[in-house]
Order: C-alpha cells, then structure tokens, then sequence
C-alpha cells in the first residue's frame, strides 16, 4: 500500500513539474520569444485628386480594377480648357507680332543720325522692344499651362495598382485637389507587425522573418526592414497652458508597449493576394552572430 501511494506521490509530483516547466516555456515563449500574432498587411494608398475642376464626363475604370501606370481613370470635360488653349495660342500670336515689329523699329532707330533721332527715342524703342519680348515669353509660359491643363483633365494611375473604393461617376463635379478615388500600389505590399516593448532586444534589422497569413495559403519570406523609434504617450497630453498634462491615476498591471517593425516581403508573387488591412502572424529567426 506505501508503495501504491508513493508511485501515486510520485506521478503527481512529475505531472505538476512538467505543467510547471511546460507553462514557464510558454510563458517566455510568449513574452520573449521575436514572435506576434498582430501583423498587418500594408501598402501604399495614393488617393487620386485632379489637377483641374469640372464635369467628369467619362470614368474608365471599375471598382477593384487592376491598372497600369498611365491609364485613364477618369475624365473631365475638356471643352473650357480646349477654349483656354485656342486664347492662350492668339494671345501669342499677337505678341509675336507685336515682339517683331517693336524688335525691327528699335533696330532702325539705332542705325539713323543722331540728327535724326535722338538717343531718347533710341532707349524708348529699346525699351518697348524688351517689353514686347517679355510679353511674348509670358504668353508663350501662359500656353504652356493652358495646354497642360487640357492635358490634366485625363486623370492618370501614376503606378502600378488597383483601384478601390471608387465612388465617381460621370456628371459628378470634380474639384482640384479633392481625391476622388484611391489607387493601391501593387508594388508596395510590406508587413506592420507590432511587438512589444519586451521583444525588442531579440529583434534587429535584416532578420529573417516568416509571415502566416490568416488568410492561410503558403507562409512568405521577409527581412526586418527597420524598427520605429517613437510611439504615441497616451498618459502625457499638452494642458491648457501649453504644459503638460499628466494623468494622475497609475495602473498597477503595466501592459508592455507595441511597437511598429517594417517588414519587407521578399517573394512576393502574383500567386499571393495581399489584401492591404489583413492580420498575419510574424515570426523572426535572428541571424547568429
């Protein structure tokens, strides 16, 4: 019977040390282990704005629609900035006209006597000749523009992307500078992973990293881009003024901080569709030293 019991003893004893030694193993595993469940995929969103104001009259482009650089996404009524291009073009005319008699009355002015015209008269068809020549340069610069925003109401992907959430339609009213829709480089996809504040000793840039989509499919290779230097204190705010404003209540349980790591995915394919927003899991091998 005092065997029976001591076995019991026993086997209770090396169950609750192996519960004690598996729980510290995931205890380190988890607060220090380069490793976290909270990744982010991530890319660059370049919203769409014109250079110019009308009427859309024609969008090229659907909801989720790859693009390449240089497409048209959308147009807007070319007829104002037609009319602007045909003034600008008899403006400089006219001033080239203009220029070239001023230029020849300024030359034979300075070929007569001086009995004949005086070095006032002179000066004052130099001068009205350079003024004409200064008038033709800014009619010529005002043309420039004038074409340039013919050329602008074709609004253009400047890269590679998708486009989402389009919400213009044609008859809408497009202002300058107010985006319009977004384009998502498809060239620019890279990993947000946030590890805490604990973990950031076991981490360095150009370590290799392994990203688990949640998503599933086939994991993907990476390297530790660079590291963030600086987070937001939720606990420090400026006061009225202008000094700080320290929260007065401290909690006991201090959660570590997390903080950004750029990830750079290193074989990425068409074969992987990357949703820019999704989570993923990051784990980081340290390059031995």
């Amino acid at each position: 019977m005092r065997t029976s019991a001591t076995l019991r003893y026993v086997i209770t004893g090396v169950l609750l040390l192996i519960a004690i030694l598996f729980g510290a193993y995931l205890w380190n595993d988890n607060m220090y282990s380069p490793w976290t469940r909270d990744g982010r995929v991530k890319a660059n969103t370049i919203h769409i704005a014109p250079d110019v104001s009308g009427i859309v009259t024609n969008v090229a482009v659907h909801d989720n629609q790859f693009v390449h650089k240089g497409d048209v996404l959308f147009s807007i009524d070319k007829r104002r900035y037609a009319h602007a291009v045909s003034q600008a073009e008899a403006t400089l005319a006219a001033q080239q006209a203009e220029r070239g008699m001023r230029s020849k009355e300024a030359a034979r002015r300075s070929g007569l006597d001086a009995s004949i015209v005086t070095s006032e008269n002179r000066e004052a068809a130099a001068s009205l000749s350079s003024i004409a020549g200064a008038k033709y340069q800014a009619a010529a610069a005002a043309l420039e523009t004038a074409q340039l925003n013919l050329e602008r109401t074709d609004v253009k992907a400047p890269v590679d992307g998708y486009v989402t959430n389009l919400h213009v339609y044609a008859g809408d009213f497009a202002a300058i500078g107010i985006p319009q829709l977004a384009v998502i480089d498809s060239n620019s996809y890279y990993i947000s992973g946030y590890f805490e504040e604990t973990k950031l000793p076991y981490l360095a840039v150009n370590d290799v990293v392994e990203i688990h989509l949640m998503s599933g499919g086939a994991s993907l290779k990476g390297h530790i881009e660079s590291i963030s230097r600086g987070i937001t204190d939720r606990d420090a705010a400026t006061g009225k003024e202008l000094l700080a404003d320290i929260n007065p209540t401290f909690n006991w349980v201090r959660l570590a901080q997390r903080v950004p790591v750029r990830i750079r995915i290193d074989d990425l394919d068409k074969e992987h569709k990357l949703v820019a927003g999704t989570t993923c899991t990051v784990i980081v091998k340290p390059v031995k030293k």
